[in-house]
């Protein structure tokens, strides 16, 4: 199971870092062409949604790596369900039917929560 969480957390860690740093650092202009709702968010709300993914990308991983806080993965794994739900909700909302990216990551982080209980 060991090996199975670093393997589905570490491919949802760098998934969450790219696309969290991407929203923290790029323009909306340069957004627009991947991500159309933010048109429609200001900026400080797109820069804080990156910043969480970054920081949960990084609860995902550190915790368990050190062994201080493990219970910290699972938290970020928890916040990463809530997060593709409420996106999944955003493009719903919006007419946007596209959501099998979203529904693939909350099921990908909904697997991370359950191997992480297997070592919390």
């Amino acid at each position: 199971m060991n090996v199975a969480y670093w393997i589905v957390a570490g491919l949802l860690a760098l998934f969450y870092l790219y696309g969290g740093g991407m929203k923290v650092v790029r323009s909306r202009d340069r957004l627009r062409p991947m991500m159309a709702w933010v048109d429609s968010t200001p900026m400080p709300a797109v820069r804080a949604i990156g910043l969480i993914e970054v920081l949960g990308a990084i609860g995902l991983v550190l915790p368990p790596l050190t062994g201080i806080a493990t219970w910290l993965a699972l938290a970020a794994a928890i916040g990463f369900v809530v997060l593709q739900i409420c996106a999944t909700g955003v493009h719903l909302r919006r007419g946007d039917r596209r959501i099998a990216l979203n529904l693939t990551l909350a099921l990908s982080a909904a697997v991370t929560i359950w191997l992480a209980t297997t070592w919390t």
